[in-house]
């Protein structure tokens, strides 16, 4: 493959998160869901689904847009990918999910139930099509981001976004007014191990969810595919390219 697909099949990347790109190949996946937008649309794929979009209205958004989203039955949701509909949670609801899963390790091939997960939701072929490979290819591919998408499935995070792919990840982020520079606890940590914030969103190696700012440079984060399994973590704030905020309850 060409283009993005290649910079990720590098070799020059810390041990612990090696995997990044090594297993992706041809499946950087852009963002998950049936989206109310067109999924595929340029390299800019949204990450917002008939589940998300509903919770616009559930939080009363007076928009004459927002008045035309239908509200999304749990059942719908679960079939898109959710265990819940979509609506604003706080963000310790979703640290608890991710520290529970703390221990897991990859199992055969590099597979996890992360994997799996990612692979039943139905925007996966999409996805994979737009990508350039196909959706068997998911499989033992790098799954730090797939990690992150599933905790804010399992939680019904509003605007966390979903993705395999962490560049794209942060450009949706970023295209929706969510990004910074500020650690927030919950929000969705984007790194670059050399560079740190100089080397952009287009040099992010790995992701991970902020615990809490530890106010002397460096964060507390819970990380999927870090050694090959979900680890507490101790990072410097100096190899952050930046931050993703989902839209949490206060």
């Amino acid at each position: 493959m060409t283009g993005r697909f290649d910079r990720l099949s590098i070799s020059s990347l810390t041990p612990e998160d090696r995997a990044v790109g090594v297993a992706v190949g041809a499946v950087l996946i852009g963002a998950v869901g049936l989206s109310v937008f067109n999924p595929l649309a340029g390299d800019r794929a949204t990450a917002e689904t008939r589940a998300q979009a509903a919770a616009v209205a559930d939080q009363g958004v007076g928009s004459s847009e927002s008045s035309h989203v239908r509200t999304v039955s749990t059942t719908e949701a679960r079939r898109e990918g959710f265990k819940v509909a979509p609506h604003r949670v706080k963000a310790s609801e979703v640290i608890k999910v991710a520290e529970s899963q703390v221990g897991i390790r990859e199992g055969k091939g590099g597979e996890t139930k992360f994997h799996k997960w990612y692979i039943s939701t139905p925007h996966a072929a999409q996805t994979a099509k737009r990508d350039g490979g196909n959706v068997a290819e998911y499989n033992g591919a790098s799954w730090c981001n797939m990690f992150v998408s599933w905790v804010g499935a399992q939680t019904g995070a509003k605007d966390m976004g979903w993705d395999a792919y962490t560049v794209q990840h942060a450009k949706w982020f970023k295209g929706e007014g969510r990004w910074g520079t500020t650690p927030k606890p919950g929000a969705v940590v984007f790194f670059d191990w050399k560079n740190g914030r100089s080397g952009g969103i287009e040099g992010i190696e790995h992701v991970g969810l902020v615990v809490k700012d530890n106010g002397n440079g460096t964060i507390s984060t819970v990380e999927g595919n870090t050694g090959n399994a979900v680890k507490r973590k101790i990072r410097k704030e100096s190899q952050v390219v930046g931050y993703g905020y989902p839209d949490y309850k206060s």
